[in-house]
């Protein structure tokens, strides 16, 4: 009698190994869900077709089992970090809600004349001897130059007369303005900040924005001062 040798795989082994929807993966394709539960179908039909002579290791189904097992927990670590973050968002422009109308400066070297004093700031990275502003027009010309003194490390409001190098007085309108500041005669970190008002509350993908009139969307953390 001969024994007759095929390379036919088993329709299950097939079946398990290429599920052809979620319904047949038994949950979302893709999921951790899903994953364990093509671990457990291939797992039940290797078990199934092992070769009774040399049957599958125990340590290694142990060991795969566990390797599983850390990639569920993690994804399920990731979900309760994502609705912790949405939860926290929700809650942080709820708070934020009570800055609408108050008055900010901001990361920004913007300023919006009207035909009284300007408000804008800087933030010195360290204390300066000190601190020079130069204002420039749309076109990027200076119209005005000034200091503004010594200052301590921190945020430093400044403003600006709208009174030109010539003594005239600049149009309203849009202009930009540059600080540099020294200690000792070294150069001082110096972060310019304009100035606006708070007008609404976004809460988008990249946390709560801050909707501040004549600056656009800002965030949260590019506030330097509340008023």
């Amino acid at each position: 009698m001969s024994i007759v040798q095929t390379n036919t795989v088993s329709p299950s082994l097939l079946a398990a190994m290429n599920p052809t929807s979620a319904a047949a993966a038994g949950s979302t394709p893709g999921s951790a869900a899903a994953t364990q539960n093509q671990f457990m179908n291939l797992l039940v039909t290797q078990l199934q077709n092992q070769d009774p002579l040399n049957p599958i290791d125990n340590a290694q189904i142990t060991s795969q089992m566990a390797q599983l097992s850390t990639v569920t927990g993690i994804e399920q670590v990731n979900t309760s970090l994502q609705s912790l973050l949405t939860n926290y968002q929700s809650s942080q422009a709820l708070q934020s809600s009570s800055m609408i109308g108050k008055n900010v400066l901001v990361n920004g070297s913007a300023i919006n004349y009207s035909g009284t004093a300007a408000q804008f700031g800087v933030n010195l990275a360290s204390a300066a001897d000190t601190v020079n502003v130069a204002v420039l027009n749309s076109s990027g010309q200076q119209i005005d130059s000034f200091s503004a003194g010594a200052h301590a490390a921190g945020v430093v409001p400044l403003q600006w007369n709208g009174t030109t190098t010539s003594g005239a007085t600049a149009p309203s309108g849009n202009y930009s303005f540059q600080v540099t500041a020294t200690q000792a005669g070294q150069a001082v970190t110096a972060q310019p900040l304009a100035y606006g008002t708070v007008s609404s509350i976004a809460n988008g993908p990249s946390g709560v924005q801050l909707e501040v009139a004549g600056i656009g969307a800002v965030n949260m953390a590019n506030v330097a001062q509340i008023f």
